[in-house]
Order: C-alpha cells, then sequence, then structure tokens
C-alpha cells in the first residue's frame, strides 16, 4: 500500500537516526532474525513503497513522455523508446533509505544523465538541474557537476525488469551515490537552471545534498553544496 504525505512526512523525524544508526540496525536485524525476516522489520532490506500523494500515478509506456527544458540548446520531448535506443549503463548498487532501511545488489539499467545533457546541450549560465514527476508533487534538484556523475541515471529498468508502477515507472530518476529520497520517481521533466532548486523533500527538512558517505560542502570533492 502506497504511504501518503502525513505519514511519509513522519517518517522525517527518524532521519537523522537512519544516517547514523541505520546500517548498524539493519546489520543487528539480519543477524537476529536473518535477511527474510529483517526485511519484516522498519530497518530490514525490502524496498518500502512510498508515496507523497497517496497513490502511484499510471502512465502508458507508449504515452510517456520526458521534457527536457530549460538553459539548453536543443529542447526535446523524448519517449521511451527514445530512451532506450540510447547507449544503456547497467548498474548493482545498494539502495539506501535516509530513515535507515536499504536494500542490497539492486539491478539498474537507464541512460546516464550526462547522456541526456549532451544530448541537449547545455548553454552558459547552468548551474543545477531540477526534476518533476508525474504525480504533480515530488520535485528534486542536483547541481550540474551532480547530474553529470556516471553513476546517475535516467532508469527504465530495475532488479531485471521494467521498472514497474510501483516503484516510479515507467522511468525514474536513480542517484546511485544519494540517500533514496533524490531518486525521483515518475520523472516527467528535467530543466537545466541557473540555481540549485530544492526539491519536495529538502522544503520539509531533507538535506539539499543527500551524499551517502556524510560529505558536503565545498570541501566535496563532488562539489556538493552544504
Amino acid at each position: 500500500m502506497p504511504v501518503g504525505r502525513r505519514v511519509f512526512l513522519g517518517l522525517g523525524a527518524l532521519a537523522a537516526i537512519g544516517v547514523v544508526l541505520g546500517s548498524r540496525i539493519q546489520s543487528a536485524a539480519r543477524g537476529a532474525l536473518g535477511t527474510g525476516l529483517g526485511g519484516l522489520l522498519p530497518f530490514g532490506d525490502r524496498f518500502r513503497l512510498y508515496s507523497i500523494t497517496g497513490s502511484y500515478p499510471t502512465v502508458a509506456r507508449d504515452a510517456y513522455r520526458l521534457e527536457v527544458s530549460g538553459l539548453v540548446e536543443r529542447p526535446a520531448t523524448l519517449t521511451l523508446a527514445d530512451l532506450e535506443a540510447m547507449p544503456a549503463t547497467r548498474l548493482v548498487r545498494t539502495f539506501q533509505c535516509v530513515t535507515g532501511w536499504s536494500v542490497p545488489d539492486v539491478e539498474w539499467e537507464g541512460v546516464a544523465l550526462s547522456a541526456i545533457l549532451d544530448r541537449v546541450g547545455v548553454r552558459p549560465g547552468a548551474v543545477a538541474v531540477s526534476f518533476d514527476s508525474y504525480d504533480h508533487a515530488d520535485t528534486e534538484s542536483l547541481t550540474l557537476d551532480q547530474a553529470r556523475l556516471p553513476d546517475v541515471l535516467v532508469a527504465y529498468r530495475m532488479l531485471g525488469a521494467p521498472v514497474t508502477r510501483e516503484h516510479g515507472g515507467p522511468v525514474r530518476l536513480y542517484v546511485a551515490p544519494m540517500f533514496g529520497y533524490k531518486s525521483l520517481k515518475w520523472l516527467s521533466r528535467i530543466r537545466v537552471v541557473n540555481r540549485v532548486e530544492p526539491g519536495f523533500w529538502e522544503d520539509n527538512g531533507y538535506p539539499v545534498n543527500g551524499w551517502l558517505d556524510g560529505s558536503t560542502g565545498p570541501t566535496d570533492p563532488r562539489l556538493g553544496l552544504a
């Protein structure tokens, strides 16, 4: 069942605890109960299917469109077939939620976000990339440097199959080096902009940068903002 806005926002109180203690709690759960039973606990290794609106938008594969606009030379509207025709990137990573739970060894496939940016051409003055969702509620953002990392994908496959509606399909953002709230579901629009625009979760108290290793600020070699 989807978790609605009110319940999901309540998880914000667990975020700081999750960052510090999540991996230790999960390891303890696995050790005491095993991976399968550990998945039944709040910090076990199973996906928790969240939704800001309390429901999942339905977007048919043939109807899917990804608008790419803003400070670009060649604005584009890409179909799912367009994305699948581009060179694919495949990753296997642990998906980590800021509240502490994680799912190991998740397979992802899609187009590197950097390849899409190269296709449309980024204009001078661009600083960041903002993302909108088909749920008309969630938003996210990355700096341009973050968006060009090789493990940031516009993903159309996960777990060896097309991304399901519940997981944010047919196309979602996947930001491998950051906590899960940065990986926006039901991706509908990419906008190249001249400033960082905090997303929905940042407006509700989450860090603008959600690096898994906890690094922030100008000393971060990946140029994240504090």
